[in-house]
């Protein structure tokens, strides 16, 4: 099962409960891409430690936030968590707002590596994007029809792929526009965004309080990768430690951040008809448990 929506619509409070209410039959895997950076807690909505001492939790805390991680490194590790779970004789509940990192689970996207030496080398060769537009052509046609001879980014990551992997880019799935028969039930939290604005803003005044600005200093201390520092929340409140901008301004651009990724996640959402949504969380508590209760049997995923 699968409990999807933007941030802020309510996901975590209700997958805990109904987690809670399960008596350990249900575990939950965190599909966020950056609630797996140690320390990256009050920002991110982590769960807390009395949270996790009540409930199973996985996925968090992988890797320290001056280490890069990657969609396939994320796949990697929810599978495990899964093969684990459904060995301890639990369900299954992915629960997140980063739509690609769930697509890659719940669909089993087959994604291609990194070749960062293929990529550099690429990168010294893109002041002429024609030429490698060209080069794609010839080793990747069906790749090449794909994109805009313009966009360089994508054809240099088509063309990375294909001299690093040997096999042509286009091989690797249909793409995240083609969406397969369900494998998961996907329940979708729905929220009206004048509520989601309101949610957003007192969250992040709370974060505040809690002592987001402290972490994010003992972050930057410690070291942040590029994927890590552009976490929404984290990046603006960089801005006041490193350059010096006005804490207040920052706090405001965070939350608007936060409320442009809110409307990202639910346009990404939407887009998936296989998702179920329910503007109601009890509505959506009580399919999610239709689900688990189901005649069909044991639900695994």
């Amino acid at each position: 099962m699968a409990l999807v929506g933007p941030t802020a619509s309510g996901k975590s409070a209700l997958a805990h409960q109904l987690a809670l209410e399960s008596h350990g039959t249900v575990e939950i895997l965190s599909v966020d891409s950056m609630t797996v950076y140690r320390g990256m807690d009050i920002g991110t909505a982590k769960a807390t430690s009395a949270q996790r001492a009540q409930v199973s939790y996985h996925l968090l805390d992988l890797i320290d936030p001056i280490e890069e991680f990657t969609v396939a490194q994320f796949q990697r590790e929810a599978r495990d968590a899964r093969d684990l779970v459904w060995a301890l004789g639990a369900a299954v509940l992915y629960v997140g707002g980063t739509g690609l990192y769930g697509r890659a689970v719940i669909d089993d996207l087959d994604i291609p590596g990194q070749f960062p030496d293929v990529r550099a080398e690429l990168e010294r060769r893109a002041q002429d994007p024609a030429d490698l537009y060209r080069e794609l052509q010839e080793r990747d046609p069906v790749a090449a029809a794909r994109m805009e001879p313009t966009n360089q980014r994508r054809i240099v990551r088509a063309l990375e792929v294909t001299l690093g992997s040997g096999r042509p880019f286009s091989t690797y799935g249909a793409g995240l526009r083609h969406y397969g028969p369900p494998r998961v039930v996907q329940i979708g939290l729905n929220c009206d965004s004048g509520v989601l604005d309101v949610r957003i803003a007192r969250r992040f005044e709370s974060w505040m309080e809690q002592g987001l600005l402290e972490e994010v200093a003992l972050l930057r201390e410690r070291g942040m990768s590029r994927t890590a520092r552009q976490a929404v929340g984290y990046r603006e409140l960089l801005r006041h430690l490193e350059e010096g901008a006005e804490l207040e301004r920052c706090v405001e651009d965070a939350i608007t951040q936060t409320r442009r990724l809110a409307r990202r996640q639910r346009s990404w959402f939407q887009r998936d008809p296989r998702v179920e949504w329910f503007d109601d969380p009890s509505a959506a508590a009580a399919r999610l448990g239709e689900v688990l209760t189901s005649p069909d049997g044991f639900v695994r995923d």
